[in-house]
């Protein structure tokens, strides 16, 4: 293909397209975030309870059963291991794919951990812009031009 050709096609694709944006549906009374919600929401409470279900459920369950499989993974990797200079190929097979697996384990706490603390700490940040916006706001309230 030539590239006159080529430039040809592409000018004829955009005279064929519509430079416009259709909605499908009106947006509410309210406005588009929905009928009487305010558009960002934060529940403290419910962050609350994110965190303390990582703290009590998830980061003990994960530990918990890591350990149990560091254990069961260990075994079978001796059962397969040599016993008179020869071993299976799966001992080693077994031992790669439990280092992995410490590996995402750990990674997992690690990220539960990072999850935990950025809910425990949401509401503080929240708080914080809000006063930062409001002190910002206060300073623009204040005209430059009265001062000359």
């Amino acid at each position: 293909m030539a590239w006159d050709e080529w430039e040809q096609i592409k000018a004829d694709s955009g005279a064929q397209q519509s430079v416009s944006t259709r909605l499908n549906q009106l947006a509410p009374a309210a406005g588009g975030g929905g009928v009487g919600k305010p558009d960002m929401a934060a529940s403290p409470a419910a962050k609350k309870a994110a965190a303390k279900a990582i703290n009590e459920d998830l980061e003990p369950g994960v530990t918990r059963d890591g350990k149990h499989t560091a254990e069961s993974m260990g075994a079978a990797v001796k059962e397969f291991g040599p016993k008179d200079g020869h071993g299976w190929d799966t001992s080693s097979a077994l031992k790669k794919a439990h280092e992995t697996w410490e590996r995402q384990v750990t990674m997992l706490l690690g990220r539960l951990a990072s999850e935990k603390q950025a809910l425990s700490a949401t509401g503080v940040s929240f708080q914080s812009n809000e006063l930062d916006t409001t002190a910002r706001l206060a300073l623009a309230r204040q005209s430059r031009i009265n001062g000359i």
